[in-house]
């Protein structure tokens, strides 16, 4: 039996080739891990609006904020000032009904207060087939008065799996009591929602307000490190952030993208907000 004779070289060649191999392996394994990442994970476009139908005289041009909507083709949308069937916007028009039909999507209305004639709210707009609806009530402060307002929320079925969600608007007073009230109310209602949850709405409170951070305290706001810098409002003179695009369960949603569609249309003195979220299939 002839006995084979290893040199230093010959280790150091064998060990080598072991470790190539280990690295090919590796590479290998994590080539396979980021496909099965990118297959499991879709983007869903959401937008926030607030459209200022609730202006003395209502809305005249329904179609530029259908063509602000379709510009920047979003899968859901979060509408606020929303009317139907009021002497300001018309006894016979449903606006969230008519930019569903101008912009091919689906749509739920969910009031907050009765107009007589008509009704006051928020409203939701969708690509995807609504699963289930649910209107909530915000109250005011009994001392302070004001406007209860409206939690319009869906359930849709997207490729990831189910998602809720919302609408709202709050209490535009400059005094704070209804945007605390109703930001602490927005959060119980939260509670129960059970995750992946978006929330889109014109929270008439800028970034470190009390009612911002009440709702930082369980929701993650889509800006980067909670800076929201991007002004909302006014579109003739911006200088406020009051819009955002919150969310709830982040094994299940990132954010690539958000940001202010500064486009100024004579319709609407506050800009869209926009958000491009990751949804994890689960």
């Amino acid at each position: 039996m002839k006995l084979i004779k290893y040199n230093k070289n010959n280790i150091l060649i064998l060990f080598g080739s072991l470790l190539l191999l280990s690295f090919l392996f590796s590479c290998n394994a994590e080539n396979k891990e980021e496909s099965i990442v990118e297959e499991e994970a879709f983007s869903i476009k959401v937008m926030t609006y607030n459209i200022y139908g609730a202006r003395k005289g209502g809305i005249t041009n329904l179609d530029e904020l259908a063509e602000v909507i379709n510009k920047i083709n979003p899968d859901l949308v979060a509408l606020q000032e929303v009317d139907r069937f009021t002497e300001r916007n018309g006894v016979d028009v449903d606006i969230a009904k008519e930019l569903a039909e101008r912009c091919g999507m689906n749509y739920y209305f969910a009031k907050a207060i009765d107009m007589n004639p008509g009704e006051y709210g928020d409203a939701i707009l969708s690509k995807y087939p609504l699963k289930s609806t649910y209107n909530y009530t915000l109250s005011v402060d009994p001392e302070l008065g004001g406007e209860q307002r409206s939690v319009a929320l869906v359930e849709v079925e997207t490729e990831g799996g189910n998602l809720h969600f919302m609408s709202t608007h709050l209490d535009h007073l400059s005094d704070s009591r209804n945007r605390v009230r109703q930001a602490k109310e927005l959060l119980a209602i939260i509670e129960d929602i059970p995750a992946p949850l978006i929330v889109g709405g014109d929270f008439n409170a800028t970034p470190g307000s009390e009612s911002i951070e009440i709702l930082n305290s369980k929701l993650h706001v889509g800006c980067r490190n909670r800076n929201c810098t991007q002004a909302t409002f006014s579109t003739t003179n911006p200088n406020k952030v009051i819009d955002y695009i919150f969310y709830k369960g982040i094994d299940y949603l990132s954010v690539d993208q958000y940001g202010v569609y500064k486009k100024a249309i004579e319709e609407s003195d506050h800009f869209p907000v926009t958000a491009i979220f990751q949804m994890y299939k689960y």
